[in-house]
């Protein structure tokens, strides 16, 4: 069982067996290495090349706005997706026009695409306090079908719910970016929450 988060040696950053826990440490499971290794060829390749370079020529100087940016052309990605959420729309708005001006030509896809009935699901009326039979619901399924439609390059996740992203992870048949995620309390900033787990967050997260 690797346990990487718990590790206070971090051997892998200095390719230091030394410092590599036995028996827990994915660095040392040189099958699996070897495997992920042959499997960078192809588009996986060139994805793996033009992230790191993005990542080398961005690191601190670039917004994830620019990288996103940098990164699709790098590929040679030039249709992308935008799965979005309808309580982002003037970000969404903002951000293909950002990604417009440099020549990307984006497909957009609001969440709540085909106005279905939260009473498609079937959840139980004694649910109701925080369900709405009658509510429009969120259609990630469909965004990601318009999108394998559509033949973009690359999707791109903006402020889907928990849930809602996976299931378009699970269906777009494009490569994957997360631009933001939904996190409605902080702003759509989750991580927040973790610089605060042993203060104001404490009593919520370690009852």
């Amino acid at each position: 069982m690797s346990i990487c988060a718990k590790c206070g040696t971090r051997g892998c950053l200095s390719k230091d067996v030394n410092k590599m826990p036995k028996n827990l440490c994915p660095s040392r499971k040189d099958h699996l290495q070897e495997e992920a290794k042959e499997l960078h060829v192809g588009d996986d390749l060139n994805i793996a090349i033009q992230s790191a370079l993005v990542e080398a020529e961005g690191n601190t100087n670039w917004t994830r706005v620019q990288e996103v940016i940098e990164f699709a052309k790098k590929c040679g990605f030039k249709r992308l997706g935008l799965a979005f959420c309808t309580g982002l729309h003037e970000e969404a708005k903002t951000f293909v026009k950002i990604l417009e001006h440099h020549g990307l030509e984006v497909v957009s896809v609001v969440c709540k695409n085909g106005a279905i009935l939260k009473g498609f699901l079937g959840i139980p009326q004694e649910e109701k306090e925080v369900y709405v039979k009658n509510d429009i619901m969120c259609n990630p399924i469909g965004q990601a079908l318009l999108l394998n439609e559509e033949k973009t390059d690359l999707n791109i996740l903006f402020g889907l719910c928990v849930g809602h992203d996976t299931l378009f992870i699970k269906h777009s048949e494009a490569p994957i970016t997360v631009f933001a995620v939904k996190d409605r309390v902080l702003c759509h900033n989750p991580v927040a929450a973790l610089y605060q787990a042993d203060g104001y967050y404490k009593k919520k997260f370690f009852k």
